[in-house]
């Protein structure tokens, strides 16, 4: 399973962030719902850490695969960068809503992906997910379905504190 969505994350990462890349990522080690990765681009390496829901609802769609990342480039001035790889396309001009017990985060969107709407944002969510048990994400699709993924957040702290030290 978790090898069949290291290849998937391979190519997605590829194919989105640097069609330039030339390395394969890296599994650095899973850490219970959580793997640590990191790869080397022309540039700097790359590390991230990535889940795939434990939950995905309605049931009665087809959801792909749906991802959720926080990256840490080397030379980047931000430590952390959350990110929401769905399955699908989602919807132009709307919000991917984050939440974390009773802390909401909104995400805009483009294409399949989603980014925190407020930059500064990214300690206050990293944080609530290192506190958290799990995370709930909302979204849209272009077709105006609306899901909802439920992530474990087992691990997430382990994961987060292996890239930290990730050059």
């Amino acid at each position: 399973m978790f090898k069949k969505i290291f290849i998937l994350v391979c190519v997605m990462i590829m194919t989105v962030v640097s069609p330039a890349w030339t390395q394969t990522p890296n599994r650095l080690q899973q850490f219970e719902a959580w793997g640590a990765y990191s790869y080397k681009s022309p540039e700097n390496t790359i590390c991230y850490i990535l889940s795939v829901p434990l939950k995905a609802l309605p049931t009665t769609v087809k959801h792909g695969d749906n991802f959720f990342l926080v990256t840490k480039r080397s030379n980047s001035p931000v430590l952390f960068e959350p990110q929401f790889m769905a399955g699908y396309k989602l919807k132009e001009g709307s919000k991917v809503t984050v939440t974390i017990g009773d802390k909401d985060f909104d995400f805009f969107t483009k294409d399949s992906s989603a980014w925190l709407t407020s930059s500064g944002m990214e300690k206050q969510l990293v944080a609530a997910m290192r506190s958290g048990a799990n995370m709930t994400v909302k979204a849209t699709s272009k077709r105006g379905t609306h899901t909802t993924y439920t992530y474990s957040l087992k691990g997430v702290t382990a994961a987060l504190n292996m890239v930290q030290k990730c050059n």
